[in-house]
Protein backbone atom coordinates (compact mmCIF):
# COMPACT_ATOMS: atom_id res chain seq x y z
CA UNK A 1 0.00 0.00 0.00
CA UNK A 2 1.56 3.61 -1.13
CA UNK A 3 1.30 6.70 1.26
CA UNK A 4 -1.39 8.17 -0.58
CA UNK A 5 -3.48 5.25 -0.43
CA UNK A 6 -3.13 5.41 3.29
CA UNK A 7 -3.92 8.22 3.77
CA UNK A 8 -6.94 8.60 1.44
CA UNK A 9 -7.28 4.88 4.12
CA UNK A 10 -7.14 7.00 6.93
CA UNK A 11 -9.70 10.18 6.00
CA UNK A 12 -12.17 7.80 5.12
CA UNK A 13 -12.27 5.81 8.70
CA UNK A 14 -12.27 9.44 10.17
CA UNK A 15 -15.59 10.12 8.66
CA UNK A 16 -17.46 7.82 10.69
CA UNK A 17 -15.35 8.50 14.34
CA UNK A 18 -16.66 12.52 13.06
CA UNK A 19 -19.68 11.51 12.87
CA UNK A 20 -19.51 9.59 16.55
CA UNK A 21 -18.04 13.06 18.22
CA UNK A 22 -21.06 14.98 16.67
CA UNK A 23 -23.85 12.43 17.94
CA UNK A 24 -21.89 12.46 21.14
CA UNK A 25 -21.56 16.42 21.90
CA UNK A 26 -25.09 17.20 20.62
CA UNK A 27 -26.57 14.82 22.93
CA UNK A 28 -24.88 15.67 26.08
CA UNK A 29 -25.61 19.05 25.27
CA UNK A 30 -29.13 18.75 25.23
CA UNK A 31 -29.07 16.77 28.37
CA UNK A 32 -26.89 19.49 30.20
CA UNK A 33 -29.20 21.68 32.44
CA UNK A 34 -30.10 25.44 31.27
CA UNK A 35 -32.27 27.13 28.29
CA UNK A 36 -29.52 28.84 25.56
CA UNK A 37 -32.20 31.25 25.01
CA UNK A 38 -32.92 32.24 29.04
CA UNK A 39 -29.44 33.11 29.34
CA UNK A 40 -28.91 35.03 25.31
CA UNK A 41 -32.45 37.43 26.15
CA UNK A 42 -32.36 37.63 30.11
CA UNK A 43 -35.16 37.09 32.45
CA UNK A 44 -36.72 40.44 31.66
CA UNK A 45 -37.53 39.20 28.27
CA UNK A 46 -41.30 38.63 27.45
CA UNK A 47 -43.00 34.94 26.63
CA UNK A 48 -43.39 36.19 23.16
CA UNK A 49 -39.29 36.94 22.83
CA UNK A 50 -38.58 33.50 24.42
CA UNK A 51 -41.14 31.94 21.87
CA UNK A 52 -40.01 33.60 18.82
CA UNK A 53 -35.97 33.22 19.14
CA UNK A 54 -36.86 29.51 20.00
CA UNK A 55 -38.19 29.49 16.91
CA UNK A 56 -35.54 31.48 14.93
CA UNK A 57 -33.04 28.78 16.41
CA UNK A 58 -34.61 25.39 15.54
CA UNK A 59 -34.83 24.55 19.36
CA UNK A 60 -38.94 24.28 19.19
CA UNK A 61 -38.50 21.21 16.84
CA UNK A 62 -37.40 17.52 18.13
CA UNK A 63 -33.85 16.80 19.06
CA UNK A 64 -33.61 14.46 15.94
CA UNK A 65 -34.88 17.18 13.54
CA UNK A 66 -32.54 19.60 14.84
CA UNK A 67 -29.55 16.83 14.92
CA UNK A 68 -30.35 16.07 11.28
CA UNK A 69 -30.45 19.94 10.54
CA UNK A 70 -27.12 20.48 12.22
CA UNK A 71 -25.87 17.52 10.18
CA UNK A 72 -27.10 18.45 6.91
CA UNK A 73 -25.78 22.39 7.55
CA UNK A 74 -22.23 20.39 8.13
CA UNK A 75 -21.86 18.74 4.89
CA UNK A 76 -22.20 22.27 3.81
CA UNK A 77 -19.33 23.05 5.62
CA UNK A 78 -21.93 25.58 7.60
CA UNK A 79 -21.30 25.21 11.70
CA UNK A 80 -24.48 27.06 12.04
CA UNK A 81 -24.88 30.99 14.08
CA UNK A 82 -24.08 31.72 17.65
CA UNK A 83 -27.17 32.11 19.60
CA UNK A 84 -24.55 34.49 21.99
CA UNK A 85 -22.94 36.71 19.72
CA UNK A 86 -25.24 36.21 17.01
CA UNK A 87 -22.29 35.79 14.17
CA UNK A 88 -21.36 33.12 11.91
CA UNK A 89 -19.58 30.36 14.19
CA UNK A 90 -17.06 29.66 11.29
CA UNK A 91 -16.25 33.12 11.16
CA UNK A 92 -15.92 33.66 14.97
CA UNK A 93 -13.59 30.45 15.33
CA UNK A 94 -11.42 31.48 12.36
CA UNK A 95 -9.24 34.33 14.05
CA UNK A 96 -9.44 32.27 17.68
CA UNK A 97 -7.80 29.25 15.97
CA UNK A 98 -5.27 30.38 14.34
CA UNK A 99 -4.29 32.16 18.28
CA UNK A 100 -4.85 28.63 20.06
CA UNK A 101 -2.87 26.64 16.89
CA UNK A 102 0.27 29.45 17.51
CA UNK A 103 0.20 29.02 21.38
CA UNK A 104 -0.21 24.82 20.82
CA UNK A 105 2.56 24.94 18.20
CA UNK A 106 5.13 26.79 20.09
CA UNK A 107 4.44 24.72 23.14
CA UNK A 108 5.33 21.46 20.85
CA UNK A 109 8.13 22.92 19.36
CA UNK A 110 9.76 24.38 23.10
CA UNK A 111 9.01 20.56 24.54
CA UNK A 112 10.03 18.92 21.93
CA UNK A 113 13.98 21.17 21.43
CA UNK A 114 14.52 21.15 25.29
CA UNK A 115 13.14 17.28 25.72
CA UNK A 116 14.70 15.40 23.32
CA UNK A 117 18.36 16.45 24.37
CA UNK A 118 17.88 16.10 27.79
CA UNK A 119 16.18 12.58 27.82
CA UNK A 120 19.45 12.34 25.33
CA UNK A 121 22.02 13.45 27.75
CA UNK A 122 20.17 11.46 30.74
CA UNK A 123 20.63 8.22 28.99
CA UNK A 124 24.31 8.58 27.77
CA UNK A 125 25.29 10.00 31.59
CA UNK A 126 22.83 7.07 32.83
CA UNK A 127 22.74 6.99 37.00
CA UNK A 128 25.32 9.62 37.55
CA UNK A 129 24.19 13.17 38.83
CA UNK A 130 23.17 14.71 35.16
CA UNK A 131 20.47 11.72 34.86
CA UNK A 132 19.17 12.31 38.47
CA UNK A 133 18.55 15.95 37.57
CA UNK A 134 17.35 15.61 33.84
CA UNK A 135 14.67 13.07 35.70
CA UNK A 136 13.90 15.00 38.55
CA UNK A 137 13.13 18.23 36.54
CA UNK A 138 10.95 15.29 34.40
CA UNK A 139 9.39 14.67 37.34
CA UNK A 140 8.14 18.02 38.39
CA UNK A 141 7.22 18.74 35.03
CA UNK A 142 4.70 15.60 35.06
CA UNK A 143 3.47 16.70 38.56
CA UNK A 144 3.00 20.56 38.81
CA UNK A 145 -0.72 21.61 37.41
CA UNK A 146 -0.14 23.79 34.65
CA UNK A 147 -2.18 26.51 35.82
CA UNK A 148 -0.14 26.75 39.35
CA UNK A 149 2.75 27.26 36.90
CA UNK A 150 1.63 30.12 34.84
CA UNK A 151 0.74 31.84 38.02
CA UNK A 152 4.28 31.08 39.32
CA UNK A 153 5.91 32.49 36.10
CA UNK A 154 3.95 35.63 36.05
CA UNK A 155 4.69 36.41 39.72
CA UNK A 156 8.30 35.66 38.86
CA UNK A 157 8.82 37.11 35.30
CA UNK A 158 5.81 39.30 34.74
CA UNK A 159 5.36 41.18 38.11
CA UNK A 160 8.81 40.79 39.47
CA UNK A 161 11.40 40.66 36.87
CA UNK A 162 9.20 42.53 34.22
CA UNK A 163 10.57 40.76 31.35
CA UNK A 164 7.18 40.21 30.12
CA UNK A 165 3.55 41.28 29.80
CA UNK A 166 1.38 39.90 32.75
CA UNK A 167 -1.11 38.47 30.14
CA UNK A 168 -2.86 39.52 27.14
CA UNK A 169 -2.49 39.10 23.39
CA UNK A 170 -0.04 40.53 20.84
CA UNK A 171 3.81 40.29 19.91
CA UNK A 172 6.08 37.34 20.56
CA UNK A 173 6.53 38.98 24.13
CA UNK A 174 2.79 37.68 24.98
CA UNK A 175 3.45 34.27 23.75
CA UNK A 176 6.43 33.55 25.69
CA UNK A 177 4.61 32.45 28.78
CA UNK A 178 2.14 30.67 28.19
CA UNK A 179 3.95 28.59 25.69
CA UNK A 180 6.55 27.48 28.03
CA UNK A 181 4.10 26.84 31.05
CA UNK A 182 1.69 24.83 28.39
CA UNK A 183 4.99 22.49 26.81
CA UNK A 184 6.29 22.18 30.43
CA UNK A 185 4.78 19.35 31.17
CA UNK A 186 4.84 17.83 27.81
CA UNK A 187 8.97 18.64 27.53
CA UNK A 188 8.57 16.07 30.74
CA UNK A 189 7.08 12.85 28.97
CA UNK A 190 9.16 13.40 25.82
CA UNK A 191 12.19 13.01 27.86
CA UNK A 192 11.59 10.35 30.45
CA UNK A 193 10.42 8.65 26.88
CA UNK A 194 13.12 9.70 24.86
CA UNK A 195 15.84 8.05 27.99
CA UNK A 196 13.77 5.05 28.25
CA UNK A 197 14.00 4.51 24.77
CA UNK A 198 17.48 5.26 23.93
CA UNK A 199 18.77 2.98 26.76
CA UNK A 200 16.97 -0.33 24.99
CA UNK A 201 18.58 1.04 22.09
CA UNK A 202 22.25 1.74 22.95
CA UNK A 203 22.72 -1.81 23.83
CA UNK A 204 21.38 -3.41 20.73
CA UNK A 205 24.06 -5.25 18.92
CA UNK A 206 24.30 -3.04 15.66
CA UNK A 207 25.26 -0.29 18.59
CA UNK A 208 28.11 -2.48 19.59
CA UNK A 209 29.36 -2.57 16.11
CA UNK A 210 29.15 0.84 15.90
CA UNK A 211 31.49 1.43 18.17
CA UNK A 212 33.84 -1.81 17.65
CA UNK A 213 34.07 0.02 13.81
CA UNK A 214 35.84 3.52 15.58
CA UNK A 215 32.97 5.52 15.23
CA UNK A 216 32.84 8.94 17.20
CA UNK A 217 30.32 7.82 20.49
CA UNK A 218 28.07 11.20 19.32
CA UNK A 219 28.04 9.99 15.94
CA UNK A 220 26.74 6.44 17.33
CA UNK A 221 24.46 8.01 19.63
CA UNK A 222 22.61 10.67 17.19
CA UNK A 223 23.20 8.76 13.73
CA UNK A 224 22.39 4.93 14.47
CA UNK A 225 20.70 5.44 18.01
CA UNK A 226 18.34 8.20 18.24
CA UNK A 227 16.62 7.25 14.70
CA UNK A 228 15.54 4.12 16.28
CA UNK A 229 14.43 5.36 19.22
CA UNK A 230 12.35 8.04 17.91
CA UNK A 231 9.43 5.83 16.91
CA UNK A 232 7.86 6.36 20.75
CA UNK A 233 8.68 9.74 20.64
CA UNK A 234 6.77 10.20 17.24
CA UNK A 235 3.86 7.82 18.82
CA UNK A 236 3.98 10.31 21.78
CA UNK A 237 3.62 13.21 19.34
CA UNK A 238 0.46 12.23 17.90
CA UNK A 239 -0.79 11.77 21.37
CA UNK A 240 0.39 15.08 22.12
CA UNK A 241 -1.88 17.32 20.11
CA UNK A 242 -4.49 16.14 21.60
CA UNK A 243 -2.83 17.10 25.37
CA UNK A 244 -1.90 20.75 24.14
CA UNK A 245 -5.22 21.74 22.74
CA UNK A 246 -6.99 20.27 25.53
CA UNK A 247 -4.54 22.19 27.62
CA UNK A 248 -4.38 25.61 26.17
CA UNK A 249 -8.20 25.81 27.52
CA UNK A 250 -7.03 26.38 30.96
CA UNK A 251 -4.01 28.26 29.43
CA UNK A 252 -5.66 30.71 27.67
CA UNK A 253 -8.16 31.54 30.50
CA UNK A 254 -5.06 31.93 33.04
CA UNK A 255 -2.75 34.31 30.52
CA UNK A 256 -6.28 35.66 29.39
CA UNK A 257 -5.52 34.92 25.37
CA UNK A 258 -8.85 35.05 23.09
CA UNK A 259 -8.44 31.08 21.59
CA UNK A 260 -10.84 28.64 21.42
CA UNK A 261 -10.23 27.27 25.10
CA UNK A 262 -11.31 30.48 25.97
CA UNK A 263 -14.52 30.60 23.37
CA UNK A 264 -15.41 27.38 24.66
CA UNK A 265 -15.71 27.87 27.96
CA UNK A 266 -17.42 30.73 27.50
CA UNK A 267 -20.25 28.57 25.04
CA UNK A 268 -20.43 25.94 27.53
CA UNK A 269 -21.46 28.62 30.13
CA UNK A 270 -23.84 29.84 28.20
CA UNK A 271 -25.25 26.90 26.67
CA UNK A 272 -24.17 28.36 22.94
CA UNK A 273 -24.73 24.95 21.29
CA UNK A 274 -23.37 25.64 17.88
CA UNK A 275 -20.47 26.85 18.97
CA UNK A 276 -19.78 24.29 21.08
CA UNK A 277 -20.45 21.28 18.34
CA UNK A 278 -17.95 23.52 16.22
CA UNK A 279 -14.90 24.13 18.51
CA UNK A 280 -15.63 20.40 19.49
CA UNK A 281 -15.56 19.49 15.86
CA UNK A 282 -12.74 21.18 14.88
CA UNK A 283 -10.49 19.87 17.79
CA UNK A 284 -11.49 16.68 16.72
CA UNK A 285 -10.24 16.94 13.20
CA UNK A 286 -7.28 18.61 14.74
CA UNK A 287 -6.40 15.49 17.29
CA UNK A 288 -6.82 13.09 14.47
CA UNK A 289 -4.67 15.21 11.80
CA UNK A 290 -1.73 14.99 14.47
CA UNK A 291 -2.50 11.00 15.05
CA UNK A 292 -1.76 10.82 10.97
CA UNK A 293 1.00 12.77 10.82
CA UNK A 294 2.31 10.92 13.54
CA UNK A 295 2.31 7.82 11.66
CA UNK A 296 3.55 8.95 8.30
CA UNK A 297 6.58 10.13 10.24
CA UNK A 298 7.21 6.48 10.62
CA UNK A 299 8.42 5.73 7.53
CA UNK A 300 10.02 8.91 7.15
CA UNK A 301 12.39 7.82 10.34
CA UNK A 302 12.61 3.64 9.88
CA UNK A 303 11.88 3.32 5.98
CA UNK A 304 11.30 -0.99 7.22
CA UNK A 305 7.78 0.59 8.75
CA UNK A 306 5.32 -0.44 5.71
CA UNK A 307 2.07 0.92 5.47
Amino acid sequence: MSIYQYILKRVLVMLPVLLAVTIIVFSILHLVPGDPVYLALGEMASQQAYDRMRAELGLDRPLYIQYFSFLGRLFHLDLGTSTIYREDVSKLLAGRLLNTLELTGSALILSYFFAIPLGMLAAVKRNTVIDYLSMGLAIAGVSIPSFWLGFLLISLFAIQLHWFPIAGYGGIKYLVLPAVTLGFGGAAQVARMTRSSLLEVINQDYILTAKAKGLRYGTVITKHALRNALIPIVTLLGLRVGWLIGGAVVIEIVFLRPGVGRLLVTAIYMRDFPVVQGVTLILAVTVILGNLLADILYAVINPKVHY
